[in-house]
């Protein structure tokens, strides 16, 4: 399930509650379609001599509308849609080489009703990491599991510089002992990442087709504490490579990469974010960092090894 759908899906119940409940007292009012929907954008380092960019991949877009309460982004890129509460919003496009995307903007207004409009932009990316592919996939295709057998296997720290320095680039606040997580279904899951042709895949398995879902999720959902629950874990997602931005990765040592799945993907264990940064691949360890969706302060931590652990 995305971030996105889950959002909506909490929105929505709000609205119903709110409107069974406050009926006679309140009045949305008339529902508004946009109107005059118009998006500009402006392709970073672009010149004369680099007529679609510096090689960064960065555009940046503004959208503007009549009646409109906010905006949202499909990039084609192979990531997930983007709110753009403002209509203004940048964007890195990371597929290596000059690419074309359909950029599609929808402008929303009251009660969910949109206009939209698709705008072409071309663009070039230097970026790329065939290292880490090489790693991840064995160039054909490579399972990866939980290092289970690892203490800070899970782990959580601050997304942020206001605690003890160097702590936003560790999981400080807590990391997991050795299988204590052995009675979910976490350590179930298998993650395959397959090289095909100049692109890369990923793709959750679990026999159990569970998903061990963080605990504001899982009680958002209706699902109750923290742990394994059914969920949507199905399909094979893009995966797209980028240069790492975040607060820890010049301070940690970090690789510099970052991986994006497409359609909501994530590695086994859910906290409404698609985004993984790399903190170190080699033929027998992936290391990565993900900050929770709804909660920015939270970095979570995952170690994986391509043999999985067998408890004694």
């Amino acid at each position: 399930m995305k971030y996105t759908t889950y959002l909506w899906i909490v929105i929505t119940g709000i609205f119903l509650t709110f409107s069974s409940c406050q009926e006679d007292q309140y009045d949305m009012g008339d529902l508004t379609k946009p109107t005059n929907l118009t998006v500009n954008y402006q392709i970073v380092g672009i010149d004369a001599e680099h007529p679609n960019g510096d090689g960064s991949g960065l555009v940046e877009f503004t959208a503007t509308a009549s009646n409109a309460i906010t905006y949202y982004f499909d990039f084609n890129d192979g990531k997930d849609r983007q709110l753009a509460p403002g209509g203004t919003i940048t964007n890195r496009f990371s597929i290596p080489g000059l690419n074309e995307y359909n950029v599609v903007v929808y402008a929303v207004g009251t009660g969910g009703i949109t206009s939209n409009t698709a705008v072409p932009v071309e663009v070039v990316s230097d970026f790329s990491d065939e290292e880490a592919v090489e790693f991840l996939t064995g160039g054909d295709s490579k399972s990866w599991y939980w290092a289970a057998d690892q203490i800070g296997h899970l782990g959580l720290g601050p997304n942020n510089l206001d605690y003890e320095p160097g702590s936003h680039t560790f999981p400080q606040w807590y990391q997991a002992a050795p299988w204590e997580k052995s009675e979910s279904s976490l350590y179930d899951c298998e993650l395959v990442f397959t090289k095909d042709g100049g692109n890369v895949t990923f793709e959750q398995i679990n026999p159990t087709g569970e998903a061990f879902i963080q605990g504001l999720y899982s009680e958002a959902l209706g699902f109750g504490p923290e742990g394994s629950y059914p969920f949507d874990i199905e399909g094979v997602k893009n995966v797209i490579f980028s240069p790492s931005e975040s607060i820890a990765t010049i301070d940690g040592g970090y690789r510099g990469t970052t991986m994006t799945f497409s359609d909501g993907g994530f590695m086994g264990f859910y906290a409404g974010s698609s985004e993984y940064e790399i903190i170190e691949v080699t033929e027998s360890i992936l290391r990565v960092r993900m900050v929770q969706a709804n909660e920015p302060l939270f970095a979570w931590y995952h170690i994986f090894t391509n043999v999985k652990p067998e408890q004694k």
